[in-house]
């Protein structure tokens, strides 16, 4: 009684967030930390705030680090719609009687391109890129037998050609294990933080005060000013349940919903099919009930190898259908001790 209690007050969630969608799309700061970095995570459709047992688990809900018993090191490399190269390194420490620390350090870079304007629509010859770059420090701690709290605070910078913004984001995060082996819910708040404007000198011009009155000074030093704007803040709330066949066939099933103040809200969900916990076979779809969605299939799948010393090595890789925009591929590669 007490788990479909549970199960319906989470689907009473989901269904409030569809009810009040509300779209401002293009109006945050450092889209970047949008990304998600987890190959693994990424062929569920991205629904990974239940999920818990790997390094990047961190960016999706911190609390799942309380539930990591091994260090644990992953790289993501992305190759990003339009040829953006994106980046990705997390490292998970557990400290016995302490909870466990991740530092994590996220790179995009767009590669260089031909600076357009309007009088010069084939360019002017010169050339720009855009580079993201972020930096977090994560911490996570079982406070029950059941139950997970997290935060991450991160440092990021966001530059384009000659213009640059940086500041702080905060996420923090639950997990509950509603019973051992079975359900397990979770919430969390990501990318909370204060406004920040851009600044450099591409707002440096040259004004005339009065562009009839000819005599004066038309070259006025002036720098335009720039709005604050704010960080793509989401709330996201998700379960997931493993349905075990037998010892060595598991299959995982896994449920988010997310609130962003950027865009309206939608539902992910994916699955897992273990063999043998060797190999994994992944599928999902993403932003289910997003209007004008691009694409959404998803599919992936992953193999694990142990070796001398107790060390585990994963590879995964993850396939994206994102519509006009062409797809996107994750591979995520895994060392644990």
């Amino acid at each position: 009684m007490k788990k479909i209690t549970i199960i319906t007050a989470f689907f009473l969630v989901l269904s409030s967030v569809l009810l009040y969608s509300q779209s401002k799309a293009g109006t945050t700061i450092a889209q970047f930390l949008k990304i998600e970095p987890s190959a693994r995570a990424a062929a569920l459709g991205n629904a990974g705030t239940a999920l818990f047992g790997e390094a990047t688990s961190l960016y999706y809900n911190p609390a799942s680090l309380g539930r990591l018993d091994k260090l644990d090191v992953q790289f993501t490399y992305n190759k990003w719609i339009a040829d953006i190269n994106y980046n990705y390194a997390v490292a998970a420490v557990p400290i016995q009687g302490l909870g466990t620390l991740a530092l994590q350090m996220t790179s995009l870079n767009s590669g260089e391109m031909d600076v357009r304007t309007v009088e010069q629509p084939l360019g002017t010859g010169e050339r720009f890129s855009v580079t993201n770059f972020a930096l977090g420090l994560g911490y996570g701690i079982m406070l029950t037998d059941r139950v997970s709290v997290g935060l991450q605070m991160t440092y990021y910078q966001e530059s384009i050609w000659h213009s640059n913004l940086s500041g702080f984001a905060l996420n923090i995060g639950v997990q509950y294990q509603v019973e051992v082996d079975g359900l397990t819910i979770g919430a969390a708040l990501m990318n909370f933080g204060p406004r920040a404007k851009y600044e450099g000198r591409d707002a440096y011009v040259n004004f005339d005060f009065d562009p009839k009155k000819y005599g004066d000074n038309d070259q006025l030093p002036a720098e335009l000013r720039m709005d604050e704007w704010g960080l793509p803040t989401a709330f996201r709330v998700g379960m997931s349940y493993p349905v075990k066949f037998t010892k060595d066939y598991k299959l995982i099933l896994s449920v988010d919903g997310f609130h962003p103040n950027d865009n309206n809200e939608s539902i992910s969900l994916g699955g897992e099919f273990q063999i043998l916990d060797l190999v994994y076979l992944r599928g999902g779809y993403r932003n289910l009930f997003l209007p004008s969605l691009e694409g959404g299939a998803v599919l992936g799948g992953g193999v694990k190898a142990s070796i001398s010393g107790g060390y585990t090595v994963r590879f995964d890789y993850a396939w994206a259908d994102y519509g006009r925009l062409d797809q996107a591929h994750r591979f995520t590669f895994s060392v644990g001790f």
